[in-house]
């Protein structure tokens, strides 16, 4: 940030009057631009306890599976958001069954959250941010190929745990730097 979008001066990097924290600010005007974590929201979509996964046909991490999930927009839900990627990346609307998984990722200024969510039937389709979909066993996930540790984290917490009955425990948990 450069320059303040209330009054367009040029912005400071510093700790503002009243605040603990530095953060870009404006002089003139005394605006404050808070840049806060963004929310990835994302589901683990089962069928006949197989996990569906999207082989990745974008940018980042181009051919690795993940979940599908993505950023939330403004004025969504956590839940509506889930289903939109879902959709975006898979063409179908599953039922989110519980929330399974919130992983911090404080270095990338992102929390990743994870639905577990139930296929209605195994009808998807790709899509142009997806280059293959396909329905995995636990033991034939892809764990060399996947996108990001996130998803791996998410996936990991949901095979140990899918025997039990009724509802998973929630994996609150941290991914530090590499």
């Amino acid at each position: 940030m450069k320059f303040c979008s209330n009054c367009a001066n040029p912005l400071v990097y510093s700790v503002p009057p009243g605040d603990q924290l530095a953060r870009h600010h404006c002089a003139a005007c005394g605006m404050v631009h808070y840049q806060n974590p963004r929310i990835i929201t994302c589901t683990v979509p089962v069928w006949k306890n197989r996990i569906l996964l999207c082989k990745r046909a974008i940018e980042p991490r181009l051919g690795y599976w993940t979940l599908p999930g993505g950023f939330m927009e403004n004025g969504e839900t956590m839940a509506q958001g889930a289903l939109r990627e879902t959709w975006e990346e898979a063409c179908f609307r599953p039922t989110l069954r519980q929330l399974l998984a919130i992983v911090d990722l404080p270095q990338y200024d992102q929390v990743h959250m994870f639905y577990l969510a139930d296929m209605e039937n195994d009808q998807f389709a790709i899509t142009p941010e997806s280059s293959a979909i396909e329905l995995f066993a636990a033991e034939e996930i892809p764990w060399q190929s996947l996108s990001f540790r996130t998803v791996e984290a998410a996936l990991k917490h949901y095979v140990q745990h899918q025997h039990l009955q009724g509802p998973l425990p929630l994996l609150e948990t941290t991914i530090p730097p590499h």
